[in-house]
């Protein structure tokens, strides 16, 4: 396997070959680059424009829906929910009711989702850091048209 590095960190290069043993299951290999990878499935999810929004609302700590609707601008209540139970599924987000009157509802990464922070708040960054050039190219290329 290939040896690159992202940020900092050593990354191996894995090649998804199909279904594994039992015996080789501690060592599954993912590539998300290949169209029949299963592994593609999360990175649709994890690669949203709401997920990056969400997991960098959630950083600082649980938060309640309403509040994090707040700070998700643009958001509505339906694609919130969407987009919760999603990462719900992907072990990203963990949900906790309460047993209150009235009943509350609270949503904070886990231990998983933790380790999406970083490379979503460097996304954010990215983006905010180079919006002006990236709104310059888009119109240089709108008026080739």
């Amino acid at each position: 396997m290939a040896d690159t590095t992202a940020q900092g960190l050593n990354v191996k290069a894995r090649r998804y070959t199909g279904p594994v043993s039992e015996k080789q299951a501690g060592e599954q290999l993912w590539d998300v680059m290949l169209a029949t990878c299963p592994s593609r499935s999360a990175l649709v999810t994890i690669a949203n424009k709401w997920t990056v929004l969400v997991v960098n609302s959630l950083q600082d700590g649980p938060q309640r829906f309403g509040d994090l609707r707040g700070e998700v601008g643009g958001i509505s209540a339906k694609v919130l929910t969407e987009q919760l139970r999603a990462l719900e599924r992907e072990g990203i987000v963990a949900r906790q009711s309460y047993a209150e009157s009235p009943p509350r509802v609270e949503y904070e990464l886990t231990e998983l989702g933790r380790g999406l922070v970083g490379p979503m708040v460097s996304l954010r960054t990215w983006v905010e850091a180079n919006f002006a050039d990236i709104q310059q190219h888009r119109q240089t290329f709108d008026a080739q048209d």
